[in-house]
């Protein structure tokens, strides 16, 4: 036997080791591993010690399963394509149900990891994408399938213990943030903290584009400063750390409100006889966001730099794309020469959903990159530079109304100020920065300094990195990319994976149990576990999270008349109340959390 063969059974069988309970969980066989690293700006680079984070190497590997078997799950099983062509609803109805599985891959994955944390740790999902519609998506359609905040996943004593303190930050005002970060320090219980986008580019993903559709995970070292479900926008100006320290040495201040020719000032001082047209600003496009950000691109344009536009082909020949994606270009913010010896730099301007803006912020000390953020509100009225005047306005003040009237067009009527009012006050009763003119990543850890282990598993292509996305290279085998980064460097696993079953039963195994339910599985002779109420607990949480009221004594109610026919039609919503009573009433101990309304 070759030392080659040896070497990789051997890397193989310990990836297998490691991670066995995922690939169990969800009927798969690794055929195969590869792993390659990269330097901090994406070129290849030596291998590293094997541990690459704060985690030890055998949750390190588990992660990196997470993010390829989320990306496996919802490429095979979540309608990849099925949206192309379908008027609004049809299009949101795949939408939801690709969101659907992601978040239940990516929560079964969370779940089976957490049972190897160690005995006094926790993970706190703190951020999460899908709370809200985005840009182009009206109100009536819902809150998309997500992960969010006050998720745990733990040991049970654990997960119990962290579970009470979420819930007293959901229903007593007089328990702060600070008493629960109290509290966990006196018990001596780590909260790792989670910001969770189980699929960023869901359109994309709906309408079968070739690139985009990823899942992003990052994992910190110390739970973020947010105390309620949270998802709003945030403006985003992300540069090279030599273009900020340029600016500090002509004593201008970068945050995201400086004149952006203030910014091409530093820019041009960072790196001298750069020609502006070299200077690539990418930025979110599109008819909806024109009167948010539209005078941000004219402010570039002015300056005759190259705003991007789709389909402009980065340096590896890939296009680009600008309705939506914020989080992955941040990676190659950087400088490049072309073949004829020309600087060239990429940067990010714009805004981004707040998972993502503070996702990308927090990369900061690994790509070389600085991003400056300010908070907005959820609507596409106003433009960028009056936004944050309104949200840093103190919503229970006397005078709330007054000012903002001074600030908002003369057709804002009544109704849309107390939007206003209320949207401040999410923002301010969730822990986030609300009167800050510009914010960075640290506003959003205890301890100011953090470490990170981000995780991005690509169900297509990705353009800025140029790594692969799910290939079928053999009947019923998969190749699966997943991507970790941290401050020491990245790590590129394209795992090999095999499904044990054909496509109809795997189905079964990647989709939730209500959803199987729905499907017309029998509930009633299936036979009942009690780790069935968990799983139905954490479903009903993740596809329908705006129906939910969390009460004391850990109970939970379902209020069906919040649940929109766009998440869940009114036929599965129906079956879904007969589900959840058919349980109640046969096993009430085991769903005495359950209340129904």
């Amino acid at each position: 036997m070759k030392n080659g063969d040896q070497k990789k059974r051997d890397t193989v069988a310990q990836w297998a080791f490691d991670t066995r309970a995922l690939l169990e969980r969800f009927h798969l066989w690794l055929e195969d591993v590869e792993v390659s690293y990269l330097n901090l700006d994406g070129t290849s680079g030596h291998e590293p010690l094997r541990q690459l984070s704060f985690l030890n190497s055998r949750m390190e590997s588990l992660f990196a399963l997470t993010g390829a078997v989320t990306a496996l799950g919802t490429r095979l099983f979540g309608r990849y394509g099925e949206g192309a062509g379908l008027d609004k609803p049809g299009l949101n109805q795949v939408k939801k149900e690709a969101d659907a599985i992601s978040a239940y891959v990516m929560s079964e994955s969370l779940w089976y990891l957490s049972r190897q944390l160690p005995e006094n740790h926790a993970i706190l999902v703190c951020l999460g994408e899908g709370l809200m519609p985005k840009a182009g998506e009206s109100p009536e359609m819902g809150a998309n399938p997500q992960l969010g905040f006050g998720r745990v996943y733990a040991r049970p004593e654990v997960a119990q213990w962290v579970d009470k303190r979420v819930h007293r930050l959901l229903n007593d005002p007089d328990f702060t943030w600070l008493d629960f970060y109290d509290q966990l320090r006196e018990a001596r219980i780590t909260i790792w903290g989670a910001a969770i986008d189980t699929l960023e580019n869901t359109s994309r993903f709906a309408k079968g584009a070739e690139t985009g559709p990823m899942t992003v995970l990052h994992l910190f070292n110390q739970p973020l400063i947010i105390s309620k479900p949270y998802e709003g926008y945030m403006g985003t100006l992300i540069l090279p750390e030599a273009v900020v320290d340029a600016a500090a040495d002509e004593s201008i201040l970068i945050d995201y409100h400086t004149p952006r020719s203030l910014v091409l000032k530093a820019i041009e001082t960072a790196y001298p006889g750069i020609e502006r047209k070299h200077i690539h600003v990418w930025t979110l496009r599109g008819k909806s966001r024109e009167k948010r950000i539209g005078t941000l691109w004219q402010a570039w344009q002015d300056l005759g730099v190259d705003l991007i536009e789709d389909g402009w082909l980065m340096p590896n020949g890939m296009s680009a794309f600008t309705e939506s994606g914020t989080y992955a270009p941040t990676y190659h913010t950087r400088t490049w020469t072309d073949g004829s010896g020309k600087r060239h730099l990429f940067l990010c301007d714009g805004y981004a959903a707040s998972a993502e803006a503070m996702q990308a912020a927090s990369l900061y000390p690994l790509v070389g990159a600085r991003a400056f953020l300010s908070l907005f509100s959820s609507s596409f009225k106003l433009s960028y530079d009056i936004e944050w005047r309104l949200m840093a306005q103190d919503p229970n003040a006397s005078g709330f109304a007054a000012d903002l009237k001074e600030r908002l067009p003369d057709d804002v009527g009544e109704e849309m100020i107390e939007r206003y009012r209320q949207m401040v006050l999410e923002a301010v009763d969730a822990g986030m920065p609300a009167g800050s003119r510009s914010i960075e990543a640290d506003r959003f850890f205890p301890e100011k300094t953090w470490r990170l282990l981000a995780v991005s598993g690509f169900m297509c292509d990705d353009p800025y990195s140029g790594l692969p996305g799910v290939e079928e290279v053999g009947k019923g085998i998969y190749r699966v990319t997943t991507r970790l980064a941290s401050s020491r460097g990245q790590k590129v696993i394209c795992f090999t994976l095999r499904l044990k079953e054909p496509l109809k039963p795997s189905r079964l195994v990647f989709n939730p149990l209500l959803i199987r339910f729905f499907a017309g599985e029998d509930f009633r002779t299936r036979a009942v576990k009690i780790s069935d109420s968990g799983r139905i607990r954490n479903e009903l949480q993740t596809l329908c999270s705006e129906a939910l009221e969390f009460l004391p004594s850990e109970k939970i109610k379902v209020v069906f008349e919040r649940i929109p026919a766009e998440v869940i039609s009114m036929e599965n919503q129906r079956q879904l109340k007969e589900i959840l009573t058919w349980y109640k009433e046969n096993h009430p101990l085991w769903f005495s959390w359950l209340i129904l309304e």
